[in-house]
């Protein structure tokens, strides 16, 4: 009757806990709003194209098959956005952890315990009397039905049972608990979305680089090309007799110039391709057979060779907010700081445990499953908090600087992306014009050349001239070819500031 009695008690207890479920304590998260510009500084200084190009696979508006494939093994086999995908799986199975809490724990438990007794502590005759006759002096008599002959100074049972416990989550600890692991869950994903849309900005960014490289390799043998016939035609005037010395060795000087460059561009070229083997992930070899030969035909003057790329729509300086997944991801853990700061408060109230146990208990296997054997506890239990020198309270201001930390890099994170666009339209926007002047200076330099040739064929100028010449043209060429190439990567450096390169059904499906 009294185990009934403490049953009643703790059921009637959790009741009224349960009634005031609403009693949580610490501070409701709200999402912070910042003052950011209506419009980008700069968006109206680079020729953008509104809606041109979808963000999220933007690298595909270039239409170029090895790029694609490149961020196709790189999304597959690069080994930090594998890591940050572990980091995703670790975080929900905390989130998992933090839940089980507001739920109570079950053990189930089996024994078999056997007791000696001391015959000089006067225990053996309890021992016989709970064996059903067994005496001091070891004699045995009946077992009551037990079924078990018990030694003399000695008892064996046998149990099984259930424990089961209940923490109530009356002043929402537990609650905020899960809110900050959904939260962190979030970031990490956030996370690996971030390091998505970096991991395809770098992958493009290389592989452009090793583009315009192997262009201008090309452009240093085409070169090579043309100063070892000037050289022929030259020696060729000097063995007649029409010129000197002096132009025959210029011309040497200048083709070992424009040789010497080339080792130089080819080992950045292959630098480029080792970087690409790691960002993709790739171990074999194969990677580097397949990019070492150009895409690219032979350099020509009046037009690039390199991938096109559409330009972007920006947008508005707002949406970053939804696009950009650093901004989320410090979001969310705002949010999740938020929540700590609950825990810790809900430190300083008292807690409430539930506990009960049923076990069945015999002296004897036989009888364990029969309904007299069936041993019921229950209780209820409160603790409260009275002293602990000060460490709960301070707990909960710790917590309050790691939110305001959290909250000032959520700030930070929205200027930084604003600041990235507008720098990469800057930089758009002056490599477009660079880009126009440096196409007209190479028309000028072509035909600055040719008179050279002319001039210095009819003897009308020394061969400086033509040597002074050909060194412009050259120079324009490689700028030129360079400035090409770093109108992609601003391009590309545009969309990951845009936070281009990410879209929500891909990256659920590659971070489960």
């Amino acid at each position: 009757m009294k185990s009934i009695h403490t049953v009643f008690t703790a059921t009637i207890l959790a009741a009224a806990v349960a009634a005031l479920g609403g009693c949580a304590v610490g501070p409701n998260y709200v999402a912070p709003e910042m003052s950011i510009p209506l419009a980008f500084e700069g968006a109206n200084g680079a020729a953008i194209a509104p809606g041109a190009v979808d963000p999220a696979r933007w690298w595909e508006a270039l239409h170029d098959a090895e790029l694609d494939r490149l961020v196709g093994l790189a999304l597959r086999g690069n080994l930090d956005l594998q890591i940050a995908r572990t980091r995703i799986a670790g975080a929900r199975a905390q989130e998992r952890a933090a839940g089980a809490a507001l739920l109570p724990a079950l053990d189930g438990k089996a024994a078999v315990n056997h007791v000696d007794f001391s015959k000089n502590a006067g225990l053996s005759s309890i021992a016989g009397s709970l064996g059903g006759g067994a005496g001091a002096g070891g004699s045995s008599g009946s077992n009551s039905g037990q079924g078990v002959a018990l030694p003399g100074s000695g008892i064996t049972t046998w149990s099984l049972g259930l424990d089961a416990s209940w923490e109530l989550d009356l002043f929402g600890g537990v609650q905020h608990t899960i809110e900050g692991a959904r939260a962190r869950v979030a970031a990490a994903e956030w996370n690996a979305r971030d390091m998505q849309v970096s991991l395809v900005a770098e992958v493009a960014a290389n592989y452009l680089n090793l583009r315009s490289l192997q262009e201008q390799v090309a452009i240093a043998r085409d070169e090579l090309a043309r100063q070892r016939a000037i050289l022929k035609l030259v020696s060729a005037k000097r063995s007649v007799g029409l010129i000197n010395e002096l132009p025959q060795r210029q011309q040497a000087l200048a083709l070992s110039n424009v040789a010497a460059g080339l080792p130089q561009l080819e080992a950045r070229g292959t630098a480029q391709i080792r970087a690409l083997r790691v960002l993709t992930g790739e171990e074999s070899g194969t990677l580097v057979a397949e990019l070492v030969a150009p895409a690219n035909p032979p350099f020509d003057a009046h037009r690039s060779h390199l991938p096109q790329l559409p330009p972007p729509s920006v947008g508005l300086p707002s949406e970053l907010l939804r696009r950009r997944p650093d901004i989320r991801a410090a979001e969310r853990q705002l949010a999740a700081a938020t929540a700590d700061i609950g825990v810790a408060t809900a430190d300083l109230y008292p807690k409430f445990n539930l506990m009960g146990m049923a076990e069945l208990i015999s002296t004897s296997l036989g009888t364990l499953f029969q309904r007299n054997s069936l041993q019921t506890t229950a209780s209820a239990a409160i603790s409260l908090p009275i002293f602990d020198g000060g460490r709960r309270r301070a707990a909960i201001v710790e917590r309050d600087a790691i939110a305001d930390a959290a909250l000032l890099a959520y700030k930070k994170s929205v200027l930084v992306a604003v600041q990235d666009v507008e720098n990469a339209l800057a930089d758009f926007g002056a490599e477009q014009r660079r880009n126009v002047e440096l196409r007209r200076g190479l028309a000028q330099a072509e035909a600055v050349v040719k008179l050279a040739r002319s001039s210095f064929d009819t003897g009308l100028v020394d061969f400086n001239n033509v040597l002074d010449a050909q060194g412009a043209l050259l120079t324009n060429r490689n700028s030129l070819a360079q400035s090409d190439a770093m109108l992609l990567t601003s391009l590309t450096r545009l969309y990951k500031a845009l936070g281009g390169g990410w879209d929500r059904n891909s990256m659920s499906v590659a971070i489960r």
